[in-house]
């Protein structure tokens, strides 16, 4: 008589429901037991857990768990020229970020600067006259009158 060992690892047969982590690839397993399912949670709700004033200016860039000892590290990009209003909040964000794990996940912020980049619209339009019309040569050969109208709204907006 042979009987299975279950177990999650090794050659033997599994015997019921197995556990979900058991399921993930190897490399998404050391992405999850280094704390990656947080860092992914601060990007969801970065909005919510800083406000509208300090995520217009930030983004979390980076989060590191060191060890066992539960010191982990965020590193945020700052929009340059703002850096002092993070600074000052760097504590609040802190102590925002553990009440909304429920426990101390967070010890330390680090800044990093970044250039923002300026936007300038034009009033000119950024598809040529010639190109305008080869796509509309191309829409207007679609046999389906619903993709074709779709497509002509679509162009519209794109301009």
């Amino acid at each position: 008589m042979h009987f299975k060992k279950s177990i999650n690892q090794g050659l033997f047969y599994i015997q019921g429901l197995r556990s979900f982590k058991d399921t993930l690839p190897k490399n998404i397993k050391k992405i999850l037991n280094k704390r990656g399912y947080i860092y992914s949670d601060i990007i969801n709700n970065w909005n919510y857990l800083v406000g509208k004033n300090i995520s217009s200016i930030c983004y979390p860039k980076s989060f590191k768990a060191s060890g066992k000892n539960n010191e982990a590290t965020l590193t945020i990009s700052v929009q340059r020229g703002n850096e002092i209003d993070v600074e000052y909040s760097k504590a609040e964000i802190i102590k925002k970020i553990n009440v909304y794990f429920g426990y101390k996940i967070l010890s330390k912020i680090k800044l990093e600067t970044f250039e923002a980049k300026t936007v300038i619209k034009n009033n000119k339009s950024s598809i040529s006259n010639a190109s305008k019309n080869r796509y509309l040569k191309n829409i207007n050969s679609i046999n389906n009158e619903n993709i074709r109208k779709s497509l002509i709204k679509l162009t519209k907006y794109l301009k």
